[in-house]
């Protein structure tokens, strides 16, 4: 099986700076990353890529030197008083010239409709950068699951938004209960990228501890309950792979962001190639 393009994403290694995560990656054996441009939430550490010129200049210089390539920016969230232009249009420029070509997106908002048209707009604003805005859900957001993201998406693209696409997340497909049966559904055009990652045991029932899971308890692939043959299987093949993967414990208990990285990339290769 010819092996995907693997990314690292931000949120396994959230405590490096930019051109840090470029060098970790490099080092590490992948070959992109996914920047991450507007942070999660408020409280968290973030390194302020979009408004630091010298920080940019320093991930562009690392990017060159090491030859890897921005695969995804993210987080942009979609809510009740987002203004498409207003918020994402700087974000989305800077996604361009580093070479981004997925953006992610959560929708943040329990008025579908507004989703919709929220989504519709930036797929609108993003498509002259050559960038794809991809849908994700996640089970604590106002899009859910795989089937109402579907529904957005599709609504979207009826729009006339072609680059309008969906984010599957191994940790969120299995965390909002979502169904192969529906996965095989998506356009293997709306799905350009994915994020690879593994979580162990049942469903928790709340939601809190479902968002400290995602944030903080993630596993390798393989190492936990996931069907990852059957998930991957259910996708279009040769798609790149991003591993969002934070293992808050590991670090804690010294794992530098090096080694975390390797074993993710290691641990990913069993997996998908075998």
């Amino acid at each position: 099986m010819r092996e995907p393009i693997f990314s690292l994403a931000a949120l396994t290694v959230l405590e490096l700076s930019p051109p840090e995560m470029v060098e970790v990656a490099a080092q590490a054996g992948y070959e992109a990353v996914g920047l991450r441009l507007i942070p999660a939430t408020p409280k968290e550490h973030h390194f302020p890529l979009a408004q630091d010129a010298g920080l940019l200049w320093r991930t562009r210089q690392r990017l060159r030197e090491t030859g890897l390539r921005v695969l995804d920016i993210e987080i942009l969230r979609l809510k009740p008083d987002t203004a498409v232009g207003r918020d994402f249009r700087q974000v989305l420029e800077i996604g361009a010239e580093l070479g981004a070509s997925e953006v992610l997106v959560a929708g943040n908002d329990d008025d579908e409709a507004r989703t919709v048209d929220n989504f519709a707009a930036l797929c609108e604003l993003a498509a002259p950068l050559g960038l794809h805005p991809h849908l994700e859900f996640m089970p604590w957001t106002g899009v859910k699951n795989l089937a109402q993201a579907h529904r957005i998406v599709a609504a979207a693209r009826q729009a006339g938004q072609g680059n309008a696409c969906l984010l599957v997340d191994a940790f969120h497909f299995n965390r909002s209960a979502s169904r192969l049966g529906d996965l095989v559904q998506v356009p293997p055009d709306w799905l350009r990228y994915v994020q690879l990652c593994d979580v162990a045991g049942p469903i928790p029932d709340s939601m809190e501890a479902i968002l400290h899971e995602a944030r903080q308890q993630r596993r390798f692939p393989g190492d936990g309950d996931i069907d990852l043959a059957a998930l991957l299987a259910a996708l279009p093949s040769g798609r790149p792979l991003s591993l969002e993967i934070p293992t808050e414990s590991l670090r804690r208990r010294g794992v530098t962001a090096l080694e975390r990285a390797r074993r993710a990339l290691e641990a990913a290769r069993a997996v998908v190639v075998g």
